[in-house]
């Protein structure tokens, strides 16, 4: 049998993350270095390293930024309070947060404002789910999964509403949503799927190739949780082995022994270099029968900050 890679589509950046990604570079281009980054400003080492390369400056928290420099918001999204600490150090703040996620803090705040109790679904401690609990601190319960919902306690049984991390695993999150309903009748939907366009995509995409696949290898880092999503989602689809990458040089030859058939994707964070790279390697390894598989197809963009659109204007007019 002929060795073969099924190179599944969509894969690789959604529009949040190229939004968020541009930002930085074009800050750095109106700016000039350093510009300083809170937290990673995607999930993907290789995507860190090169903007650090060109001057870009990643911190854990505001107060590491100097007085009065500028700071950018992660794609991730953060906490009201958040904004209050770099307005107190005189910050110039520009706002990556993906407009996805901007959504659902807007759904934390209206639910809030009419004192629902908000059962937050998501990964306690990814940013994404402290930044949208801190838009509601007081009414947001964070859901780890179905296995967590025996341990909610909240104050109302009728007033309540669920929401989601963007990056999750869709099947997941709807078993989540079902435990939660078995125990709690009233709650309600949020007015739309929570959960990011192009998760849902690479995670269809996964299911229609893992079944045929020896080996599904997905391109993305350890941090990414809609990388991390991939490989569970292979391995429930019928891969027989899945194994998540940052770069092409960690693909072990062991992997490869008896293998006739190796999907490829990569998560929503993973520029496309490197996925032409672990091709490369596995073309080198006899796999060099690519065949895309397409399930669905994306064309949505998402304009650049606001704030950075301004200067870039006055930058382009000097």
């Amino acid at each position: 049998m002929s060795k073969r890679v099924l190179l599944a589509a969509p894969r690789g950046y959604c529009a949040g993350v190229d939004r968020a990604v541009q930002t930085v570079e074009k800050a750095l281009d109106v700016y000039g270095a350093p510009v300083y980054v809170r937290k990673q400003i995607v999930h993907n080492k290789f995507v860190v390293d090169t903007l650090e390369k060109r001057g870009a400056i990643f911190v854990e928290e505001t107060d590491e930024v100097p007085e009065g420099a500028i700071v950018i918001f992660s794609a991730h999204g953060v906490a009201p309070v958040v904004h209050e600490e770099a307005k107190a150090r005189s910050l110039k703040t520009i706002d990556a947060t993906c407009p996805l996620v901007t959504k659902v803090h807007y759904e934390a705040r209206r639910f809030a404002a009419e004192d629902y109790d908000i059962l937050l679904i998501g990964h306690e401690g990814h940013e994404e789910v402290i930044g949208t609990a801190g838009e509601a601190p007081n009414h947001v319960h964070v859901v780890d999964g179905a296995d967590d919902v025996g341990r909610v306690n909240v104050r109302n049984e009728e007033k309540l509403a669920w929401l989601s991390q963007t990056t999750l695993s869709v099947d997941e999150t709807l078993a989540t949503v079902a435990a939660l309903r078995k125990r709690f009748p009233k709650l309600i939907d949020p007015p739309s799927d929570d959960i990011c366009y192009a998760t849902q995509n690479r995670q269809g995409a996964i299911k229609q190739i893992a079944g045929e696949c020896d080996l599904v290898l997905v391109v993305g880092s350890a941090n990414s949780s809609n990388s991390v999503r991939l490989v569970e989602v292979a391995l429930e689809e019928g891969a027989r082995a899945a194994h998540l990458i940052d770069y092409a040089a960690e693909v072990q030859d062991v992997w490869l022994e008896g293998v006739n058939t190796i999907g490829v994707t990569s998560g929503a964070s993973v520029p496309e270099i490197l996925v032409d790279d672990l091709l490369a390697v596995l073309k080198s390894h006899g796999f060099e029968d690519v065949k895309i598989i397409t399930s669905s197809q994306e064309s949505l963009l998402f304009a650049l900050p606001p704030e950075l659109r301004r200067d870039l204007r006055n930058h382009d007019l000097r």
